[in-house]
């Protein structure tokens, strides 16, 4: 629709007799489109002269739609030669702010469209003034290399929009802030200085073009000032040391800052690859809780430094840098796009209303929370667009008159100035009340209560300033606002002191800075998840300590969601993977993604949201989306050296409790890796290797990638002892030789070993294969006697190599665990049933029912009891150490009511599965 069918509001003429007195050309337009005109030109003196310098082009360009009557001017000024580009350029700019300014005071076009307008109009200039600058250097050889061809995309040169320009949110009187770069790849090493002062020169003859202020007026004023170090680097650097900069003395405002950078002019794609070089810089891979107090020290900073201190008062207050103003809800919003968005890349946008948006769908804001905020920026900003609209000033600050406040309160449409007063007061206060409480959360105390606390909790906090966490003043500045909340929180726990030594625990295997502390700030229902954990599972809160990280998880959003399930878990960790481009980066990777989701799955398990069954089913789940994964990037980067694999690849397959889909907090993989070279020799590659080499390599990489120590630890121990021949054989075995082995060499525990083998990861269509022999070969093995002599051999020899520690080693032993597993590894031997799962082999129809539900019930309690056990402790489990909050959840997970009556209940049940056990062994011999 045309200019005039979309009018929606008019502003009041403050001054009725100057709105009157229109131009000539425009007396003519529709009485709704003067109306507009009037109002316009009786508030601001600014836009009522253009009105009558462009009064003829203004009547033409309102006869159409603003957005065709944009789109000229932007081609006007390409099309400008370097001789007509000053006065060129000023007459854009004027008809521009004209056009733009009465869209908005129409109604015509809503915030976004205005403030895009105004940065696609800034773009236009400096990348014509860029390219226009740049010819006569190319043609005087003052950029080495560099030819006619060259100047489209200006010769490697990009500018960097930053803050409103880089949102697409410029004002109506703007600076524009840019950082100037050039990609010195694109010249040779020898000639960089000659380039680099070419560059240099056109950045300063494009500043003083856009900036000067001459009889045509302005462009744009230009602020080079943002670059990395200012007052010592040029005002065009090379991208390669801003990098560096970055990198090494990057400040948390600079991360801000880039955060709406995008490349304006020039060699856009250059521009796009350096900010994706920085993206680590800016996008920390942990929740970055620290960013708040920054912010809040840079807030806090720029009102000491402008005065804004006080209560609000609507005379002389800055609408953009005063309580309750534009900048508050920028920063409220960037800073928990800095604290998110290194983990979760939607929220990795520029603009402030789609950020707030952003943040609300990711459920980091409360949706009516980003809606109000969202509303109360548009409001503040179409006011700051009228205070500048006066007289083209830069200025934020509402007038100090009372006259001034009506001109302002007409600019906006408003008739009734207190009702203006009053609705921007209240916008105010709403966003001071809702972003201080973000910033500054109320009730923290500067320092500790140390009332009541005992001598022996005394001497434990004594110790606390030698920890390396609490060695930096502002880490002891944090931790000292929530000290007094954590000794309240210890004091509640069934045994204080406990709780109070392992939270010590926990802290002082902290890492030294203030990360873990500011997200507890912000977050205080983390305090309660650490006492809770520091008073019933201390080895869980030293876990924590050494991988502080994974809290991450806690508030990211959906802790406590369903479980995705193995192919969903697969799923999401490849999808990351995907988007790292180095392989030792997808192994760190794995490792940070593993660990949230294990610790994800103990906390569940400690509160009692998942019971003992389903959590050593969700660790499984996790091992196997992690070889799923991972798998397929160890071939990937073993493949850019050797090539592909040869042949039909590979498949690993879990064997014993992954193979069984149920593991342990502490349990390590079993595996084997079975491949097919389907006849061929040896892979193509840089680094050919014959067939069995490159499959024991691959194997070997696939070890070291899950076990290997990094900078995110480990992921799991492997144990590769259930392969044919054990220790003795090839680490990875072809699938002829395999089932060679199985058929005519394999021990009756590796024929054992076999009924808990599942397929992982690796070539689908092979693993099939294996799937199927695995299948067949069970059925026929049925030899009791045979399977009977070497269960007998097999009990023998683990429990001389093995025995229990005790009532509370619940898998070692006659009776126990391990020996119902191997029970029931027999049942599926004897039943040709192809189950991994053990209750389902030991249900399989071999067993009489009424023995096979006895043996099910007691190695529900065994596991019950080692699940809860692998929470606690890394040791043997003595349960007079547990502490309270550890026996209360020991109890809880294996449904008893006592210690010792649990441990009177474990021993019968361990002598019934013995006797059980013993006489079905018994009875094989003569079958």
């Amino acid at each position: 629709m045309k200019f005039t069918q979309r009018i929606t509001r008019a502003p009041i003429a403050y001054d009725a007799e100057l709105g009157a007195a229109l131009a000539d050309p425009l007396l003519d337009l529709p009485p709704e489109l003067r109306e507009v005109l009037q109002g316009t030109a009786g508030c601001s003196p600014y836009l009522k002269n253009l009105m009558g310098r462009e009064s003829e082009w203004l009547a033409q360009a309102l006869a159409g739609t603003p957005e065709e009557a944009m789109n000229g001017l932007l081609a006007d000024v390409r099309a400008l030669p370097l001789d007509q580009l000053k006065v060129g350029m000023r007459q854009a700019k004027r008809r521009g702010a004209l056009l733009i300014a009465l869209a908005d005071l129409a109604g015509v076009w809503a915030l976004e469209p205005v403030t895009t307008a105004l940065t696609n109009l800034a773009d236009t200039c400096i990348d014509t003034t860029i390219k226009a600058l740049l010819a006569p250097e190319v043609k005087r050889g003052k950029l080495p290399g560099m030819g006619e061809d060259d100047i489209e995309t200006a010769c490697g040169m990009v500018a960097m929009a930053m803050g409103k320009q880089g949102a697409y949110e410029l004002n109506y009187s703007s600076d524009i802030d840019l950082i100037c770069l050039f990609d010195q790849t694109r010249f040779d090493p020898k000639e960089y200085q000659y380039a680099r002062a070419s560059f240099i020169r056109v950045t300063r003859k494009m500043a003083t073009m856009l900036s000067d202020i001459t009889g045509d007026g302005y462009v744009f004023r230009t602020d080079l000032r943002l670059r990395p170090d200012a007052s010592v680097t040029p005002v065009c650097l090379a991208m390669e040391p801003a990098e560096r900069y970055y990198e090494s003395l990057g400040r948390t405002w600079e991360r801000a800052a880039h955060i709406k950078a995008r490349p304006c002019a020039g060699d856009l794609d250059a521009g796009w690859a350096y900010l994706e070089r920085l993206r680590p810089f800016i996008w920390r891979k942990h929740l970055d809780f620290a960013a708040i107090q920054d912010a809040h020290d840079m807030r806090m900073a720029i009102r000491d430094h402008k005065g804004l201190h006080g209560d609000v008062t609507i005379e002389g207050h800055n609408l953009k840098l005063g309580q309750g103003g534009i900048r508050e809800i920028e920063f409220f919003t960037q800073t928990r796009q800095l604290i998110a968005g290194g983990r979760d890349p939607d929220l990795r946008v520029r603009g402030t209303v789609e950020g707030l948006a952003k943040l609300a769908e990711k459920d980091w804001l409360p949706v009516e929370t980003s809606d109000a905020l969202a509303d109360h920026y548009r409001a503040h900003r179409e006011i700051e667009h009228r205070l500048q609209m006066v007289n083209d000033a830069q200025t934020h600050s509402m007038p100090t008159s009372a006259d001034g406040i009506d001109r302002i309160a007409r600019f906006c449409g408003e008739s009734d100035t207190e009702n203006f007063r009053a609705k921007l007061r209240d916008r105010l206060h709403a966003v001071a009340q809702l972003t201080d409480a973000f910033f500054a959360p109320e009730g923290a105390e500067e320092t500790p209560k140390s009332d009541g606390v005992s001598d022996a909790a005394r001497q434990i906090m004594e110790r606390w300033p030698t920890y390396p966490a609490l060695r930096s003043p502002r880490a002891v500045e944090l931790f000292n606002r929530l000290k007094p909340g954590i000794l309240a929180r210890l004091q509640t726990a069934a045994k204080p002191e406990e709780a109070l030594s392992a939270f010590d625990g926990f802290l002082s295997g902290l890492p030294a800075g203030v990360q873990v502390f500011s997200l507890f700030q912000a977050n205080p229902q983390l305090v309660d998840l650490i006492v809770d954990i520091a008073s019933t599972a201390p080895e869980l809160a030293r876990y924590l300590s050494r991988n502080a990280s994974v809290l991450d998880a806690v508030i990211g959003g959906d802790f406590f969601a369903d479980w995705p399930g193995r192919d969903g878990l697969q799923t999401d960790l490849a999808a990351r993977l995907a988007e790292v481009g180095d392989y030792e980066g997808q192994l760190d990777t794995a490792r940070r993604w593993a660990k949230e989701w294990h610790f994800r799955t103990g906390v569940h398990f400690l509160r009692g949201v998942i019971d003992a069954d389903e959590a050593s089913s969700q660790y499984a789940d996790l091992a196997g989306a992690v070889l799923g994964a991972l798998w397929p990037c160890v071939v990937a980067n073993f493949a850019e050296k050797h090539g592909v694999p040869p042949g039909k690849g590979a498949v690993v397959l879990g064997m014993g409790s992954l193979g069984a889909a149920r593991l342990t907090a502490r349990s390590d993989l079993d595996l084997i890796v079975i491949y097919d070279a389907d006849g061929v020799a040896e892979s193509e590659g840089r680094r050919p290797l014959p067939a069995r080499t490159y499959y024991a390599r691959l194997t070997k990489a696939l070890v070291t990638a899950l076990s290997a120590p990094m900078a995110e630890g480990m992921l799991y121990e492997v144990d590769m002892r259930l392969r044919p021949s054990g220790n003795q054989g090839p680490v990875a075995t072809s699938f002829q030789s395999f089932q060679t082995y199985q058929r005519e060499e394999a021990w009756v525990w590796e024929h054992l070993a076999l009924t808990r083998a599942r397929v992982i990861a690796g070539d689908a269509a092979l693993g099939d294969q294996i799937e199927s022999f695995r299948r067949a070969m069970l059925a026929g093995l049925a030899d009791g006697a045979r399977i009977s002599e070497g269960v007998e051999d097999m009990r023998r020899r683990l429990s001389e190599a093995k025995p229990a520690k005790g009532i509370w080693d619940v898998k070692l032993g006659p009776g126990r665990g391990q020996d119902i597993e191997l029970l029931a590894s027999t049942a599926a031997l004897m039943a040709g049933a192809v189950a991994t799962n053990v209750r389902a082999q030991l249900q399989a129809g071999w067993l009489e029912s009424g023995k096979a539900d006895v043996l099910c019930q007691a190695y529900v309690l065994f596991r019950k009891v080692q699940l809860a056990t692998s929470l606690l402790t890394d040791k043997a489990l003595n349960p007079s150490e547990l502490g309270e909050g550890g026996r209360v959840f020991f109890l809880k997970a294996t449904g008893a009511e006592e210690v010792d009556t649990l441990a009177s209940q474990l021993e019968q049940v361990q002598m019934n599965s013995d006797q059980i056990i013993s006489e079905v062994l018994e009875r094989m011999k003569d079958e």
